[in-house]
């Protein structure tokens, strides 16, 4: 199939969707926010890469406890990052830019962030649900570390761009060498 065919397709599928009374959202237009989102932290755009998040977002990376359990609750466990909005990115971004972060210092690190198995978990209108799995290599120090884990996001479609409304990254490899940073995951 080319890419036309494709972009036929979609543009047909989401004027069927209309007809219904529901734009659809397709699995292709998921996974190329999901990417994009990516590129702009390889890129170190991070301006654009907080673009992707809505005002009222939570960001959270819950710990693994000595049971081999995560947390469960940001409020009272203890989580390796927690953001209850995007105030809270963007004071991240702010370290980073201003070497103000004990993970950020010269020379900036290199990533590389893969996605893969990209399932739509649940559709709520506009609201889509969406769990997959993550693997970063980080290059820093002459030295390349990988990390690697599964996110679960909820995605907000009913504006002009889409916006991460929930963001949950479970870390997998959580024995690290450094600090981590957003731009790790």
């Amino acid at each position: 199939m080319t890419t036309m065919d494709r972009t036929d397709r979609s543009a047909t599928d989401q004027q069927r969707g209309a007809q219904n009374g529901q734009a659809l959202i397709s699995q292709n237009a998921i996974e190329q926010f999901l990417y994009r989102e990516a590129r702009y932290l390889d890129d170190r755009e991070f301006e654009k890469w907080l673009g992707c998040y809505a005002d009222d977002v939570e960001y959270w990376m819950p710990s693994w406890g000595d049971d081999d359990m995560l947390t469960e609750d940001p409020q009272t466990d203890i989580s390796l990052i927690y953001y209850e909005n995007k105030g809270g990115l963007e004071d991240r971004v702010f370290r980073i830019r201003t070497e103000r972060s004990s993970a950020t210092s010269l020379p900036e690190p290199r990533t590389s962030h893969n996605i893969s198995n990209v399932e739509v978990i649940e559709r709520r209108g506009d609201l889509v649900d969406v769990r997959f799995n993550w693997h970063t290599m980080y290059f820093r120090y002459k030295t390349v570390d990988p990390y690697y884990g599964t996110s679960f996001y909820t995605i907000d479609f009913s504006g002009p761009s889409p916006l991460i409304r929930r963001k949950t990254v479970v870390l997998k490899n959580d024995y690290i060498h450094h600090v981590v940073d957003v731009y790790h995951f």
